[in-house]
């Protein structure tokens, strides 16, 4: 009974003269070529010598008329590989090559070579249109470590980056096989002893390392959406890092109001939670309420403030300033940036304020993590920057 072996199949499948000497190198260790798929087949039995070549072919398939013709000056048909063909033949046997004439020999290698060229400039083209997006995304709004914390974009990258791999290998199978095809049409005959080792092991392992980049990238999506909630908003205190509208107002007659309804989460008191790889704890809540009797100060009306509340728990500190300021630029609507002011506060390591909208603008950072709370209400902004501290303090420690 034969025993299978099965190896990866080198990314490169244009190197023609190294899969040869790689096919040969594997018979001389008992291991016969059967089959080229996702893995490379080889049959184990007794060490032999035996010499392989490579037809190239305009179609995936390769003839009966063409298999029978190698077959009568000694070279049996093995399997094929893309437009790549393997035939055998014994040492001793000392069949004649394929080709007598190198020129006729490249001319088998025209088609390809068209085709190849295409494959690429669409590889190239899509590559840069990929690039263009990805760059749009990151740097459109100008804001590219919130883009970086919030975790979108990094399935994208990752995408691009493995996409980038797929271009060079296009790019890299294009130039090989018209250097090949120019070689020969200059009397250079292909290198059936090339070296292989190196090349076969550094292509694999980029191989590898880009396929990893895809495959994590690709279940980041996956993760968050397994691990996202979002429900309504508890009225009662609870031990959630945000800072809720009835602290800030501490008012008895404080009551919430409820907003709209959709998927049974009431959307404007409700938390969700998100987890992202640089920020595996992320919580976003909206809040907003009234109190009965009581009028707006400038704005006349019934007395109706709203909170909400952004909180990022980053695995990278480092990258606190740079959310902040991200955070000031993506949620300013038009403010002047002047408005915003740096404060110093000794239980805080950043803290800008802005206080010169209708609303109150609050950025701090402790730690490893970043608050963002942005109050609509007539509370004063102490008392709004003492909840803060207190609630940044329960995930900050």
């Amino acid at each position: 009974m034969y025993k299978k072996v099965l190896k990866f199949r080198p990314r490169q499948y244009w190197r023609i003269g190294e899969h040869e000497a790689w096919f040969t190198d594997m018979a001389a260790k008992g291991l016969h070529l059967s089959k080229m798929g996702a893995f490379v087949h080889f049959i184990k039995g007794e060490p032999k010598k035996i010499r392989y070549r490579i037809d190239v072919s305009s179609s995936k398939q390769i003839s009966q008329e063409q298999i029978k013709l190698f077959e009568k000056t000694g070279w049996q048909y093995v399997t094929s590989y893309y437009y790549f063909h393997v035939f055998s033949s014994p040492e001793e046997r000392n069949a004649p090559e394929l080709y007598s004439n190198l020129t006729e020999q490249a001319q088998t290698f025209d088609e390809l070579d068209k085709k190849l060229t295409m494959k690429a400039i669409i590889s190239s083209v899509t590559m840069i249109v990929m690039i263009c997006t990805l760059l749009a995304v990151w740097f459109l709004d100008g804001t590219p470590t919130f883009v970086l914390v919030d975790g979108l974009a990094i399935q994208q990258t990752g995408l691009t980056i493995f996409l980038g791999y797929m271009n060079l290998t296009a790019l890299q199978a294009a130039f090989s096989i018209r250097a090949l095809r120019n070689g020969l049409m200059e009397g250079q005959p292909i290198n059936h002893q090339a070296h292989w080792i190196s090349s076969f092991q550094f292509n694999k392992i980029l191989s590898f390392s880009f396929t990893v980049v895809f495959l994590v990238s690709a279940s980041i999506p996956f993760i968050q959406l397994a691990k996202s909630d979002t429900q309504t908003l508890p009225k009662s205190t609870t031990d959630l890092p945000i800072v809720r509208l009835a602290d800030v107002e501490n008012d008895p007659a404080f009551t919430r109001v409820v907003s709209y309804i959709n998927d049974e989460v009431d959307w404007g008191n409700r938390y969700t939670f998100k987890w992202g790889p640089l920020a595996p704890a992320q919580y976003e809540t909206n809040e907003s309420g009234r109190v009965p009797g009581k009028k707006w100060d400038n704005l006349g009306g019934e007395y109706a403030p709203d909170i909400h509340t952004m909180v990022y728990q980053l695995s990278v500190p480092a990258l606190a300033k740079n959310l902040i300021d991200d955070l000031i630029k993506k949620y300013d609507y038009d403010a002047n940036p002047q408005d915003y002011m740096e404060m110093t506060h000794p239980q805080l390591d950043y803290l800008i304020v802005n206080d010169k909208m209708l609303f109150k603008d609050v950025l701090v950072a402790h730690n490893h993590v970043v608050m963002f709370v942005r109050y609509h209400g007539e509370a004063e902004l102490n008392s709004l920057i003492d909840n803060i501290v207190e609630k940044i303090y329960l995930i900050s420690e």
